[in-house]
């Protein structure tokens, strides 16, 4: 017995043995697997756990404001709200009410009513009358089971968000009803700049213009809201709840003006709605110092509020295609993407003669030319391998001093600067001048030029160069080219950023104006500047851009569409008209820019279609900006001044008070005090020649003068038939009445009856001009 249970104990041992083996071997890899657990992947389970027990809520920051120079707001947000609601927080609340005593709510109608409701049927109605819902839809949505989240209404405004909140206050439901605070961009001047300030997608990021350059800087950083839950979506006390501020997009202060791009926009519908251009026109107003772009546009605007709504004109351009159709919807996204477009940035065009700026600025600092220098145009010149290249002028200009040959913009004066300065100097002038690159411009899109490379730049190049041809640049960099004469030779980068400011209005950092490098020398720039101010004034191709009381130099240019010509053939709406100009001459601050790009109805040059638009640009910017005009003898004789009040003053006190300010006038009935007065107070009128007609004892005007017919006559014809008409004049558009300014509209029809004293606006344009 013994001997056989020392076997079995030897035996239980053994089987022992082999099962604490078998559980220690368990419990090494369990210990090894908790060790791998805690330790070494403790931080990525600790974070799966996280995961599911915390929900993230992204905070949206604030974006940037956008303003002009001024402190006016360009582009903000404009609050609103997300209404939304928790289906099964409303069925778990009636489900807990069915087995207490309350279990429906009061509610009164219209009509002071009070009807007793279930909590689906309240937030059903209460909704639907705040936020114009209908009521059947909402209701349907408080019964989706396992929904916590259910968008009633998307945009609503501040108004509506009251009632809401005090819905929800005063009915206790807010695990119910949710309101979600979020903004939308506004554009308070709607069309303004459109182009140059752009707008910003469904997602609040910037898509063209400054809203997409500047876009990292606007949108800002978001935030987040970190917080615990239970396994019934009930938040709980956790130690990892945390809040992630969200950083608000920086302000950005434009170069912008909103004044002087008002008046360019204007400038820029007038010309587009007189000569019906293909391609839309564009502008710049810039400060030749610094770059600083005061002013740029395109017409015609889009309202950047409703940025996917196409212009009439591009509208028109749809009619008669299925809106359907896979052609309409290309069509339309190309006309989109052409109305967004900025085409004083992204245009590509030949720039014709106001290149002839640079050119003469090239020459003069070779010393190559002097001002008065004799050449002869006999309507062409010779280019060897090539033969021979025309004038514009047909049967050329003659006998004429260089100065004379810039004024009147003639073609074989420049090419023969060109050979003067030969190939290698007139290309490192070109590429000095900022022609082979971009502008660097702080707008997207810029355009790279399109020019011959130097390895295959020949004298044919050079002589077609010389005068502005067969090269493409953009408007900028055109007017940036021009602002490095009117500055005294420095080449400037153009910006429309002046500083960025964080949400405090602490400055960040602030545009470098600083020029890039000097091209020519100031003497150089004030021989050429003296050189077109005086055509201006004068009479040179530029005349049509005068500005009474201000010395203004300007270029004008006309240049042909060479690759559609060659595809289509010559049409004569394949031009491109333009003017540049920069003022005050002899201190220059500002440069000005207008390109028309196929005018279609007859005159394609550019003295006629940008010209006089520059000059009523001018004519607001100079004043605008605090310069004082100053009077030539020959501008005081056409000086205008404003009519003063006369009604219910005494005839004599009227009659003093005219001939003080030098104005005639004439009294109609025989009483002692003034009943009426033609022109009304506050009209303007020709201090020399202008007359008021003052009435008395309740004497009216009476419409006894036909209106004369003066379109087509000179300004000094159209003035005399007005004075012995009796009537007065105000002339507008060229200011001289120098033989070659014509009469192209008058504000009364011809034949039309009015009255005695009636001021007759007319408008006068150069026709003799040369580009």
């Amino acid at each position: 017995m013994n001997g056989q249970k020392k076997r079995i104990d030897r035996s239980t041992f053994r089987r022992t043995g082999v099962m604490m083996g078998a559980f220690g071997v368990v419990a090494a890899v369990m210990i090894g697997a908790l060790a791998v657990l805690q330790i070494r992947d403790h931080s990525y389970y600790k974070t799966k756990v996280l995961d599911q027990m915390t929900v993230s809520t992204e905070v949206n920051p604030e974006r940037g404001t956008i303003y002009d120079c001024n402190g006016n707001i360009l582009a903000a947000n404009s609050s609103n709200y997300l209404i939304f609601i928790s289906p099964q927080d409303i069925i778990d609340a009636m489900a807990e009410a069915e087995t207490g005593t309350d279990t429906e709510y009061v509610w009164t109608d219209e009509d002071d009513r009070e009807r007793r409701l279930p909590m689906d049927e309240l937030i059903a109605k209460g909704l639907s009358e705040i936020l114009d819902i209908d009521e059947k839809e909402i209701l349907e949505k408080t019964a989706l089971k396992g929904r916590r989240y259910e968008v009633i209404k998307k945009e609503v405004d501040e108004v509506s968000a009251e009632k809401v909140r005090e819905f929800i206050s005063e009915y206790k439901l807010t695990r119910q009803i949710y309101l979600r605070a979020s903004s939308i961009r506004t554009y308070p001047y709607s069309d303004l700049a459109s182009q140059v300030i752009g707008f910003v997608n469904k997602d609040g990021t910037g898509v063209y213009g400054i809203e997409s350059y500047y876009n990292n800087l606007l949108e800002g950083t978001s935030g987040k809201y970190i917080a615990a839950q239970d396994a019934h979506s009930e938040d709980m006390p956790f130690e990892y709840e945390s809040y992630i501020d969200a950083e608000n997009g920086y302000d950005i202060e434009t170069t912008i003006d909103v004044y002087i791009q008002y008046e360019l926009e204007n400038q820029l519908k007038a010309t587009y709605e007189e000569n019906s251009p293909n391609e839309r026109v564009t502008g710049i107003v810039m400060n030749v110092d610094t770059g600083a772009i005061l002013a740029m546009g395109t017409y015609p605007t889009f309202d950047l509020n409703e940025p996917y709504n196409l212009d009439p004109d591009s509208l028109a351009k749809l009619e008669g295609i299925d809106p359907e159709s896979d052609e309409y919807i290309e069509k339309k996204y190309n006309l989109l993407y052409n109305m967004w477009s900025n085409k004083a940035v992204t245009g590509l065009y030949e720039p014709g003669s106001t290149f002839k700026i640079m050119t003469s600025s090239m020459a003069f600092e070779e010393k190559v030319v002097t001002k008065n220098d004799g050449f002869y145009c006999s309507g062409e010149h010779y280019v060897k391998g090539y033969g021979n290249v025309s004038c514009h002028q047909a049967g050329g200009h003659g006998q004429v001093n260089f100065a004379r040959g810039l004024q009147q913009s003639c073609n074989p004066v420049m090419m023969i600067l060109g050979e003067r300065l030969g190939i290698t100097n007139f290309y490192n002038y070109f590429k000095s001048f900022g022609y082979l690159g971009r502008t660097g411009i702080d707008l997207p899109a810029e355009a790279s030029p399109i020019v011959t490379p130097e390895k295959s730049f020949t004298g044919v190049s050079l002589a077609v160069y010389s005068f502005g041809q067969t090269f493409k640049t953009t408007p900028i960099q055109q007017i940036r080219a021009v602002a490095t004469v009117a500055n005294g030779g420095y080449l400037v980068t153009p910006h429309v950023l002046k500083s960025i400011k964080d949400s405090d209005g602490n400055i960040v950092a602030e545009y470098n104006t600083q020029p890039e490098r000097q091209v020519v020398s100031s003497d150089t720039t004030k021989i050429v500047t003296e050189i077109l101010e005086e055509g201006v004034s004068g009479d040179g191709g530029a005349k049509n851009a005068y500005v009474k009381g201000y010395k203004v130099a300007a270029k004008t240019g006309t240049s042909e569409k060479r690759d559609l010509i060659a595809q289509f053939g010559n049409q004569p709406y394949y031009r491109v008209g333009s003017t540049v100009a920069y003022a005050p001459a002899d201190d220059p601050e500002i440069a000005v820019l207008i390109v028309v790009d196929e005018p279609t109805n007859g005159v394609v040059y550019g003295s006629r279609v940008a010209a006089p638009y520059v000059s009523n640009l001018l004519s607001f910017v100079l004043p605008y900006l605090g310069y004082e005009a100053e009077y030539t003898d020959k501008d005081l004789e056409k000086v205008e001044i404003t009519v003063p009040n006369c009604v219910d003053s005494t005839v004599e006190a009227a009659k003093s008070d005219l001939q003080w300010r030098g104005i005639s006038c004439e009294v109609i009935g025989d009483g002692d005090v003034v009943t009426g007065q033609l022109p009304a107070a506050g009209e303007s009128i020709s201090q020399s020649k202008g007359r008021v007609i003052l009435y008395t004892n309740g004497e009216q005007p009476k419409a006894d003068v036909k209106m004369p017919d003066l379109i087509g006559k000179t300004a000094e014809a159209a003035n005399r038939i007005l004075v012995n008409a009796g009537l007065n004049i105000k002339i507008t558009g060229a200011e001289g009445q120098e033989e070659g300014a014509i009469v192209i509209n008058q504000s009364i029809a011809a034949d039309t009856m009015v009255p005695e004293g009636t001021v007759v606006t007319i408008e006068l344009r150069y026709m003799d001009t040369a580009d």
